[in-house]
């Protein structure tokens, strides 16, 4: 039975449509998933949209439409917007689902049994934007005398009855947990956040609202709606069969391997959350991994400043499967990152078209016309030939492997690379057109050695391009099951393709050169 995986991006709040830091947040996610399921864990991999919360509320007034309506047409953009970068997920959320009410409602109930949750009177700051509340001591005030949040959004004082979490009951509880596991929160920066927040004290949390109606209902209080992040954090158990703890999903995957989310909601992920687990008897997840910003040319995009530039446009531009490439391998994960189209047709030129698109372009093409399209296989060996398939196997098999399971990605890329370079460098070394006339036996040799490797590389490169690695690997006639970090270990692979009779077509080109940008 494969070894089950639990991963989950964090859902989108879908009050405007998706911008470049959600599809950031999927794409590093995918590719993860799709790693773990080549490496042949059970993967179950679940996104979504966080539907309810004054900010959602607000935004379906000002549009003059209802809460739900607006919820159904943003949804369905995040959800085109997976699907258009072939996200690879098992289960779509949407917090409106009656499922995730009855979730919600029964770890309510859970920490209610407990006697951690209480009436009471919420006086403070709140961020409907960051759907927050803040400290005094956490705000800073502008030159207009308005107070604003570490984010830089307004926060307004609040006064309504609320019902509260005693999250102070868990400051001691949660440092343990932190000391235990240390890889709990990851990278270290948030880890160190974390813990100097939490030694600074907690407060009892507010978790219901009473303003508004858009929301899940408090059990036996119907006057009031669970606070957003107590509802939207809840998605993780919704998934798995919540609150069935004897189904076969929650015994499968619960607790997740892994919560994917941006750095501004580590607080609700690696305080919040596990505190509710706790008070609710249920186990904590294994790791809460917090990602950077992406950044257009070093700032923040917004749209006062005419900068904001959506997923679709940017794939449109340059291609899913490049747009992926770049993300992953020139933000480093775990720290804030920038972009800019001629970032993005630089790297994609060099790295894929002119590397490993060119390499494996001039390798099949010269098998389709100079050897009938018939894959070689024996020949005159030489060391080189062993010594280049020993690195590529080294970096596939071993490198690639060991950064993607340390979420090391763009290491694990870079890793990749080289071994991409050695291959050009070998091939331009052994220059088969020049053996094809002086030495056919010794040219028969070099270009098996340069197809098994464009194999290993293909396979390697498949959770990052998915899309262009199938292409490739299907003009090669690579049996579907032979593309699996899994099949990496099988050295006779290559052989049973050369014998398999499968002959190559005149290749098309797996990764075309990109256009400067026009000025």
């Amino acid at each position: 039975m494969a070894d089950p995986f639990y991963i989950t991006t964090a859902i989108s709040y879908p009050n405007r449509p998706p911008h470049i830091g959600h599809a950031y947040e999927a794409i590093a996610t995918a590719a993860i998933a799709r790693f773990q399921r080549s490496m042949g864990r059970d993967v179950y991999f679940l996104t979504g949209t966080d539907e309810h919360g004054l900010k959602m509320a607000q935004a379906a007034r000002e549009r003059g439409i209802e809460p739900a309506a607006l919820a159904d047409e943003m949804s369905s953009l995040f959800r085109g917007m997976d699907e258009r970068l072939q996200i690879s997920f098992d289960r779509f959320i949407r917090t409106t689902e009656p499922d995730h009410h009855r979730a919600s409602q029964a770890i309510w109930q859970a920490m209610a049994d407990k006697g951690d949750i209480y009436l009471g009177r919420y006086e403070g700051w709140y961020s409907v934007r960051d759907e927050a509340y803040y400290d005094e001591k956490e705000l800073h005030t502008a030159e207009t005398g308005e107070k604003l949040s570490p984010q830089g959004t307004l926060a307004e004082w609040t006064v309504e009855e609320s019902w509260f979490f005693r999250l102070s009951a868990y400051q001691d509880r949660l440092l343990e947990h932190y000391e235990a596991n240390p890889r709990f929160i990851r990278p270290d920066a948030r880890r160190n956040e974390v813990m100097r927040f939490v030694e600074g004290g907690l407060s009892d949390l507010s978790i219901s609202r009473t303003s508004f109606e858009w929301g899940v209902k408090v059990p036996g209080s119907d006057a009031h709606v669970m606070y957003v992040w107590l509802d939207a954090l809840t998605n993780y158990l919704t998934g798995v069969g919540y609150p069935d703890t004897e189904s076969e999903a929650y015994k499968a995957y619960w607790p997740a391997d892994i919560h994917v989310i941006g750095k501004d909601v580590v607080r609700f992920h690696a305080i919040y959350w596990p505190a509710f687990l706790m008070s609710a008897g249920l186990p904590l997840p294994r790791q809460v991994f917090g990602h950077g910003h992406v950044l257009l040319r070093g700032e923040k995009m917004s749209k006062s400043a005419g900068n904001v530039i959506g997923p679709d446009e940017l794939a449109d531009a340059y291609g899913v499967d490049a747009l992926r490439y770049f993300l992953l391998r020139d933000v480093t994960f775990g720290q804030d990152g920038s972009y800019s189209p001629e970032a993005i047709v630089t790297r994609v030129n060099a790295d894929l078209a002119n590397s490993f698109g060119n390499l494996a372009q001039r390798t099949l093409s010269f098998i389709a016309k100079n050897c009938g399209g018939v894959l070689p296989s024996g020949g005159r060996g030489e060391a080189a030939d062993a010594d280049l398939l020993a690195l590529v196997r080294r970096a596939t098999a071993e490198e690639v492997p060991a950064h993607f399971t340390d979420l090391a990605l763009s290491q694990g890329i870079e890793a990749w690379l080289r071994a991409v370079f050695a291959c050009n460098q070998y091939i331009d070394t052994q220059a088969p057109w020049a053996l094809r006339k002086t030495d056919p036996e010794r040219m028969t040799a070099v270009l098996a050695t340069l197809c098994e490797a464009i194999v290993d590389l293909g396979i390697a490169i498949s959770p990052v391009v998915p899309g262009s690695a199938a292409k490739l690997l299907d003009q090669m006639g690579v049996p579907a099951n032979e593309r699996s970090f899994t099949a990496l270990a099988d050295t006779a692979r290559y052989a049973r393709l050369a014998a398999s009779g499968f002959t190559l077509q005149p290749p098309s080109p797996i990764f075309p050169r990109l256009d400067a940008p026009s000025a």
